[in-house]
């Protein structure tokens, strides 16, 4: 088991109207731990110093929950692509190293504590349309309604994202384009979300515009920083989602003959 020290430089910040400024702690890890344990650490020694402890979000600690969100050296969720932070492991490191620990920075992110930021601009684009509500009775044999392979396998890679907002903060535009296209996509390639596949991608961009994220500009940052990688495909769909939306009315009907 290999120990190694380290200088972190962590962002400080005592609530939303504060200022905030870095702080410099010393840190003691190993190799097998992962960057949260390491937190924990720290934060043990500060409260035995008297210190108020960093904040910063966690839950599930298994790469599900999406809450662990940390800008790690300029990297949302750090150095290794298609992992969380909770699931970056110390080894990524070497011993000496000084690590940049920074909140999402976004304008819909509002910096909370220390560390975290308020999210629920995501729950609320969710909200808008990122659902079925249409009753559809007891569940169907899963071979019962028939799906296309590349449909199915389309609508499960973009069910993967778990709202972390990595995409968010590695924009420079701040945009939610492929958290709220991954939403719209996979509900939208199901046949349990037919009857609803309009109203749900006008509501949910409207949504996202409404909550003050940027927009696309096919930087790709986006993709490389989603934990789950999420393609920015899904954006493109997305787009074709809305502007489909748009040319139907409210009963389905194009408005326009011959369009889609």
């Amino acid at each position: 088991m290999s120990d190694m020290k380290l200088t972190l430089k962590v962002w400080r910040q005592a609530g939303p109207s504060a200022p905030g400024a870095f702080k410099s702690y010393p840190a003691s890890a190993n190799e097998h731990m992962s960057f949260l344990e390491m937190l924990d650490v720290v934060n043990e020694d500060l409260q035995e110093q008297g210190e108020e402890p960093i904040a910063f979000d966690h839950d599930c600690r298994e790469g599900i929950c999406g809450s662990c969100s940390l800008v790690i050296n300029g990297s949302p969720h750090g150095p290794k692509g298609g992992v969380t932070t909770c699931q970056l492991h110390m080894r990524s490191f070497k011993n000496g190293d000084e690590i940049v620990i920074e909140p999402w920075r976004a304008k819909s992110f509002p910096v909370l504590r220390d560390l975290v930021v308020d999210r629920s601009p995501l729950d609320r684009i969710i909200a808008a349309g990122g659902f079925i509500s249409v009753p559809t009775g007891a569940p169907p044999d899963g071979n019962a309604i028939p799906v296309a392979k590349e449909d199915s396998d389309r609508a499960m890679d973009a069910a993967a994202c778990i709202g972390c907002g990595a995409c968010v903060a590695a924009c420079p535009n701040a945009s939610a384009m492929l958290f709220t296209s991954a939403k719209v996509v996979h509900l939208s390639l199901m046949p349990q979300g037919q009857p609803e596949r309009n109203r749900r991608v006008l509501a949910m961009v409207n949504a996202m515009d409404e909550e003050g994220f940027g927009g696309c500009t096919n930087y790709g940052e986006c993709q490389a920083a989603c934990p789950k990688e999420i393609s920015v495909e899904n954006i493109a769909l997305m787009n074709r989602e809305f502007l489909r939306a748009t040319l139907h009315d409210r009963d389905g009907a194009p408005r326009v003959a011959g369009t889609m």
